[in-house]
């Protein structure tokens, strides 16, 4: 019965993205300085090649020559799912076109010119690119307005936003980058079964070879909370750390050891290693984790005072994300904590599924292959 009801959550979880932690960002520099507009566009080959088909014989590896000859349809497709106003539309034109290295692989780069009608009035953006079939897609926008610089994201629910020189919101940063560090932890399904493997066992207490639900709500409490805190004093110093670009990983060695965290932590629950010390892999595998998290703010390449602002604003979501995925599962695990569907289902049988899904993550970010859709 217990392995039937393993293969059930293996089957009806299978379809989980298997790169699971970077979601689809472009991002966006733009100067506007008086009436004139310049700027940069990083969009990465992949989402291209997924909207306009850039790998024209199918082999896998799209070539400078192949990128090329889809210049004039990349800007079209681009260009108009940008629009730029300043007392009337700005219209942009693509004057170059490059290949950069991101953190999580290459991207076309379109350097960008314009002219708007107006010299001093509020600019106002809008982002439309790729919402339409990607709802986790978001825009990172660096600007610098008259000399002001701040940041922004860009997501189907806020395509558009204005600025107003000289009154650029440092509130306004903040929050748009604390929603956006929730949401990140949200849809980082890595970072949340590394989560919630350590947190599967915190109900249970270990008496010689058998689990046995705890006597109190606090002692889970406690458990938690060690827990929570190893990893979050982890992340948000590695987090700092990449994000002011102190300490750079390659990113595919960060992903490989993120999965290998979910496995080692789904195992640690069917054959104990760590005993009741599962704070120290919390804090041990969170300083990879926050590498993983810096991602976002890495590739934006703000000036330090815009940057601290939307780390402060970033990690804070984050830590909320977190905190809410907590509030949801430790009074659920409490109450079900002495059933056999808890023991026997929730905690061994996700354990392995954890452990078996994570391995393929392993597999494919340290070898480079593609065992499951993406």
């Amino acid at each position: 019965m217990k392995w039937r009801l393993i293969l059930v959550l293996l089957l009806s979880l299978g379809w989980l993205p298997a790169q699971a932690h970077k979601a689809s960002d472009s991002y966006l520099a733009l100067k506007v300085d008086g009436s004139q507009v310049s700027g940069q566009w990083d969009i990465a080959l992949r989402d291209i090649d997924f909207a306009l088909g850039l790998d024209a014989n199918g082999d896998g590896d799209i070539t400078w020559g192949e990128v090329r000859a889809k210049h004039g349809e990349i800007d079209a497709w681009s260009t108009n799912a940008l629009t730029v106003e300043r007392g009337g539309r700005c219209p942009l034109r693509v004057t170059e076109h490059l290949i950069d290295e991101h953190t999580d692989g290459a991207y076309a780069v379109m350097r960008l010119q314009g002219e708007c009608p107006a010299a001093d009035a509020d600019v106002s953006v809008n982002y439309r690119l790729l919402f339409g079939v990607d709802a986790l897609h978001r825009g990172l926008l660096r600007l610098d307005l008259d000399g002001e610089t701040t940041s922004s994201i860009f997501s189907p629910e806020t395509p558009q936003q204005q600025f107003t020189p000289k009154a650029l919101s440092s509130l306004h940063q903040l929050g748009g980058f604390l929603v956006q560090g929730v949401w990140h932890i949200w849809i980082g399904f890595d970072h949340i079964l590394f989560l919630l493997a350590l947190l599967l066992p915190v109900v249970l207490v270990r008496e010689g070879k058998r689990w046995v639900p705890v006597a109190r709500f606090r002692d889970a409490g406690r458990e938690v909370l060690w827990v929570v805190t190893a990893f979050t004093i982890a992340h948000s110093i590695t987090l700092s750390l990449a994000a002011l670009q102190l300490i750079e990983l390659p990113s595919r060695w960060v992903e490989s050891v993120i999965a290998l965290s979910v496995v080692l932590a789904a195992l640690n629950n069917i054959y104990p290693m760590v005993g009741e010390r599962r704070w120290v892999a919390a804090f041990v595998f969170g300083l990879i984790h926050g590498f993983g998290f810096a991602s976002v703010l890495a590739d934006l390449g703000l000036p330090s005072h815009a940057l601290v602002l939307s780390l402060v604003g970033f990690n804070v979501g984050v830590e909320l994300g977190q905190l809410a995925i907590v509030a949801v599962f430790l009074p659920l695990a409490y109450v079900m904590r002495k059933t056999r569907f808890y023991k026997q289902g929730v905690f061994i049988g996700g354990s392995v599924l954890t452990l078996l899904l994570a391995l393929v993550w392993f597999i494919e970010r340290a070898f480079d292959i593609q065992w499951m859709a993406t």
